[in-house]
């Protein structure tokens, strides 16, 4: 019984963490721009993000790399150009947070 607990707890854990990363990534405007951006646009590169939200490429960068790493975002590089676009699979409170935008 101890174990189950133990492991519930874990489970937990990891499922706050997650979230916790999620919610960390998508409180920024810039994010959220990129996210807006990227539902209506569909796929689109970093110079393409960065024209749309008024932010330099560098910047902008940096946001999309956040946006990936918490896996919001997937990225396609093609020859020199990094294209994004919004993950399929995403929490039920990042889908909730992009249909708001």
């Amino acid at each position: 019984m101890m174990t189950l607990l133990s492991n519930s707890r874990e489970l937990d854990n990891k499922k706050m963490v997650k979230l916790e990363r999620h919610l960390k990534a998508v409180a920024n405007k810039r994010r959220l721009a990129i996210l807006n951006f990227l539902k209506k646009k569909k796929v689109a590169t970093v110079g393409e993000i960065a024209e749309n939200i008024k932010l330099s490429f560098t910047s902008t960068s940096k946001h999309l790399l956040i946006l990936n790493a918490a896996e919001i975002l997937e990225k396609e590089q093609i020859n020199l150009q990094v294209f994004y676009k919004i993950s399929n699979t995403q929490t039920p409170i990042v889908k909730c947070i992009i249909s708001i935008l």
